[in-house]
């Protein structure tokens, strides 16, 4: 598994090494890099925990702006995730998280089918995104059937908003060892 630079180091790479970092984290999304890749190169971050903070921030705004160009980058931010117990899925990080969604029954793996689609009917141009931190699949078909049934779609943003920082989080705790 790639390892991450120093944290503190980021500002002084060349941006093929920030993309590299951008991905390892949230997944390859060319609108995050083009979004995020200005304030990797301007600060100086303490931490991981608060370089993904600032992007929290960043993606945030953007959930909050009622310009649609926004909503539509944010969409396609999220969208880069891929969708839970797919079989084809590109990056290292996310086939390693999904990996427990692969075992179950034919029927649950169907069921997991239906409410993506379910899913991505209710909140158009968006994608489930959840911290799966190895729970199992019963468990995490009902948190999408609760976010379904909710039917908010900006909380949906925020909450999508939220696993994918969560997500990362944990990505460069792992990555940094």
């Amino acid at each position: 598994m790639t390892s991450l630079p120093a944290v503190t180091t980021l500002s002084h790479l060349p941006d093929e090494k920030l993309i590299t970092v951008l991905d390892l984290l949230f997944e390859p999304s060319p609108p995050l890099h083009a979004l995020s890749l200005p304030i990797l190169r301007s600060t100086t971050f303490p931490t991981y925990d608060t370089l993904i903070d600032a992007v929290n921030a960043q993606l945030s705004a953007l959930a909050q702006s009622d310009d649609p160009k926004d909503v539509d980058k944010l969409s396609e931010i999220l969208c880069s995730h891929p969708r839970l117990g797919e079989k084809k899925v590109e990056s290292e990080q996310s086939r390693a998280e999904q990996a427990q969604l692969q075992k179950g029954s034919e029927e649950e793996k169907e069921q997991l089918a239906a409410l993506n689609k379910e899913y991505e009917q209710k909140f158009p141009s968006m994608r489930y995104v959840v911290f799966v931190n190895g729970r199992p699949r019963p468990i995490i078909m009902e948190n999408m059937r609760a976010r379904i049934d909710r039917g908010d779609i900006k909380v949906e943003r925020q909450e999508a908003i939220q696993a994918m920082c969560d997500i990362a989080a944990d990505r460069a705790a792992k990555l940094s060892k």
